[in-house]
C-alpha cells in the first residue's frame, strides 16, 4: 500500500492503495502535491461490504447506477455499477473503496475508483465549503473562465471547440466536470470521454452559458431565479442527506446572484460561437 496526496480547486485529499491503482490513474497526475493536512482520505479496501439499507438510487444515463444507503451505525454506503461500494465515515473525512478481489485487474475498475468513487467522496466533503462540482464544458479567454451548461447531447463540447476555433488566445479548461469555488472555475481530474483534458489551472468565472438547440442564434440574461434552476440542474442534488442539500443550495445561490448568467438558444455554427463571445465577455 502507498499514499498520495492531491490538491483540486485549494482542497488537499489523500489516496491509498496498492500501486496499480496510481498506475492507472493518469488524470490525477497533475493535481499530485507534497501533502498537507487532507479534508479527506480514501483507502482501497478489500474487506467485506457492511450491511446497509438503501435509500437512494439514481440511474446514470449510458454511465451508471448509484445506490446509497445507510448502515445501522449512521455511516453512507454508495454502490456503483454492479460491484463498486464506497463507505463514508459520518462526517466524509474518511472513505473506503471495496471490490471484489476476482475484478481488481479491470479498467473499468480503477476507473470507476478514480471517478465515481473519488468525484463523490470529493463532493461530499466540500459541500459545505462554498465549492460545486459542476457539469459544463469550461474555456479560459482574455484571463476569464466560461462556462457552458445543459443536459448531454446538448452541444457544450461542440460550443467549446467553436471557441477554441475562433477566438484566439482561448484554451480548454475542462470538458465535462470542472470544480467551482468562491467564484473561480477549476480544472479537475474528471473530464469528458471524448475530450479528455485534466489541467491543474484556475480562472475568475467572467460569465455562465445554459445552451439550448434551436433553428436559429439568440442570447438573453438570466434572472436570479432562472440562473438558480439552470445550476441546479447541472449540480444535482443528494435528497438523501438534508445537511449536504444545504451546502449546495447557499453555494448555488451565491453563484446565481453574483456570476451573470446567459440562456444561448442556436446552432452548431460559428455565428452563436461570435454572438456569445461578444455578449458575455464584454
Amino acid at each position: 500500500m502507498m499514499t498520495r496526496h492531491y490538491n483540486v480547486a485549494g482542497h488537499t485529499f489523500a489516496i491509498s492503495g496498492r500501486v496499480e491503482l496510481f498506475e492507472q490513474m493518469d488524470n490525477l497526475e497533475p493535481f499530485a502535491c507534497d501533502g498537507g493536512e487532507p479534508l479527506f482520505s480514501l483507502m482501497e479496501d478489500c474487506g467485506e461490504v457492511p450491511e446497509y439499507t438503501e435509500v437512494y438510487r439514481r440511474e446514470e444515463p449510458y454511465i451508471t447506477t448509484i445506490v446509497c444507503g445507510h448502515t445501522a451505525s449512521g455511516n453512507d454506503v454508495f454502490k456503483f455499477g454492479n460491484s463498486l461500494f464506497l463507505i463514508c465515515s459520518k462526517d466524509y473525512s474518511e472513505g473506503r473503496v471495496i471490490m471484489p478481489k476476482c475484478t481488481y485487474r479491470m479498467a473499468s475498475y480503477y476507473r470507476l475508483v478514480s471517478n465515481d468513487a473519488l468525484k463523490m467522496m470529493y463532493a461530499l466533503a466540500t459541500a459545505e465549503k462554498d465549492t460545486l462540482c459542476i457539469h459544463a464544458a469550461v474555456v479560459s479567454c482574455g484571463g476569464k473562465g466560461y462556462l457552458f451548461l445543459g443536459p448531454s447531447g446538448t452541444g457544450k463540447s461542440t460550443h467549446a471547440q467553436l471557441w477554441l476555433k475562433h477566438f484566439e488566445g482561448t484554451e480548454l479548461v475542462n470538458d465535462d466536470n470542472p470544480v467551482v469555488r468562491d467564484g473561480i472555475v477549476y480544472g479537475s481530474p474528471w473530464s469528458g470521454k471524448k475530450t479528455p483534458c485534466y489541467r491543474n489551472v484556475s480562472y475568475p468565472i467572467g460569465g455562465i452559458v445554459r445552451l439550448s438547440q434551436a433553428p436559429y442564434n439568440k442570447i438573453r440574461r438570466l434572472s436570479g431565479i432562472e440562473a438558480y434552476v439552470d445550476l441546479a440542474e447541472s449540480v444535482g442534488s443528494m435528497p438523501w442527506n438534508s445537511r449536504i442539500s444545504e451546502g449546495f443550495h447557499q453555494t448555488m445561490n451565491k453563484l446565481a446572484s453574483t456570476v451573470p448568467m446567459w440562456h444561448l438558444e442556436c446552432l452548431p455554427d460559428e455565428a452563436a460561437a461570435r454572438l456569445c463571445h461578444d455578449t458575455i465577455t464584454r
